[in-house]
């Protein structure tokens, strides 16, 4: 349920999520615009992205499609471009986009490490830069605006051969309190969301075959979360009254310990 009465707290606000053509980011675009956002999906693949405006559309939402790669700063100013000139300008971003891809460090997985440390960190700055203006002007005009990044429980707890992605999550969560303190005065929450283990593509990407067999044995163990469940903490998050900002939010799956 809403913390707010209206059924549709996010009416008239527009919603950028990255990494929005599977999992978490899906998920939350689905969410929000439910929520009433006008929602734009950022993402590489094209054909996914449209599926999903036209799953929103239908079920009486609006969204708009933007094909980009987020490690592409110029792809990704083109984007916020579009989304000022077509929509007035973003007040909420989720930064979603991220990849893990976990191995032991003597393996010296340095292709692994770049590509976590391109899209996990480098995209990230590159939306935050490109949508930030937006979200400050946002916030000036309506008193709200909402950066939320989307971190991991691993930016907290140790995982052997996670180091490289565990680094990167803690910079995003790092980087959220510090934007805080900085955007917060000019009326933009800023948050970072933990999850534990979420059944979503990630998982796919993982070629270490003990990362491998750690995640089949913590899914025999345990019920992992869902992206819809990430997806409405996000919704919430987004739909609190200005005045509240949950600056660090960890979701975990009951059986997970860590």
């Amino acid at each position: 349920m809403s913390p707010q009465n209206d059924a549709l707290p996010l009416r008239n606000r527009v919603a950028v999520v990255t990494g929005a053509s599977s999992g978490i980011g899906e998920a939350a675009a689905e969410t929000l615009a439910g929520l009433g956002a006008h929602v734009v999906v950022l993402a590489r693949r094209a054909e996914r992205l449209g599926e999903l405006v036209a799953r929103i559309e239908q079920s009486g939402g609006r969204a708009l499609a933007i094909a980009a790669d987020v490690t592409d700063k110029a792809a990704v100013r083109a984007a916020a471009d579009r989304v000022a000139t077509e929509l007035g300008g973003a007040d909420l971003l989720l930064n979603n986009a991220g990849v893990m891809l976990p191995a032991p460090i003597e393996e010296l997985a340095t292709d692994q490490w770049q590509h976590q440390i391109d899209l996990n960190i480098t995209g990230l700055m590159n939306v935050t830069g490109a949508f930030t203006p937006q979200l400050v002007a946002a916030a000036g005009e309506r008193g709200v605006a909402d950066l939320i990044n989307t971190s991991s429980i691993a930016a907290q707890n140790i995982f052997p051969t996670f180091a490289v992605y565990s680094a990167t999550k803690a910079y995003v969560t790092h980087l959220s309190r510090h934007l805080r303190a900085e955007l917060g005065p000019k009326n933009v929450r800023v948050a970072a969301i933990e999850p534990g283990i979420v059944g979503t593509e990630l998982q796919s990407h993982v070629t270490d075959e003990g990362a491998q067999a750690w995640l089949a044995d913590s899914k025999e163990s345990m019920e992992w979360l869902t992206a819809r469940d990430v997806a409405e903490t996000i919704g919430f998050l987004a739909s609190l009254p200005p005045r509240v900002n949950l600056q660090q939010v960890t979701i975990m799956p009951t059986g997970q310990l860590g």
